[in-house]
């Protein structure tokens, strides 16, 4: 298993940047597919991109895509989750997960797909 610490979170103008991190416990990181779900008050849990555990694939919701990056730092069990021109709707707590099989990949967004979860960073877009 893995264990998993979000930070970076705040407040930020619409149009502002941010960068979330994500602290991963666990020898055994960089075998995993990393994903970033948000949720907003009242709404359901929201998929918003993946990155396979090598960083060489990447998907993004469409809400999110040419706006959002994410990255991955395994010599350091990070993983990274760039927001640019970002958006009151943004307005989220932004949980990064790991997915539940080892070297596992693929596009679906499914919250079932992803085993560990982190305590979430609220992330607070002003416009």
């Amino acid at each position: 298993q893995v264990q998993l610490v979000e930070s970076g979170g705040g407040l930020v103008q619409a149009g502002g940047s941010l960068r979330l991190s994500c602290a991963a416990s666990g020898r055994t990181f960089s075998t995993y597919s990393m994903g970033w779900f948000r949720q907003a008050p009242g709404k359901e849990r929201e998929f918003v991109c993946a990155i396979s555990w090598s960083g060489l694939s990447t998907y993004y919701a469409d809400s999110v895509k040419g706006r959002f990056t994410v990255s991955r730092d395994n010599a350091n069990n990070r993983v990274y989750l760039q927001m640019n021109n970002l958006k009151p709707e943004d307005t989220a707590v932004y949980y990064c997960a790991a997915s539940r099989t080892p070297r596992y990949w693929n596009t679906y967004g499914r919250d079932a797909d992803f085993g560990s979860w982190g305590q979430g960073t609220q992330v607070t877009v002003s416009s």
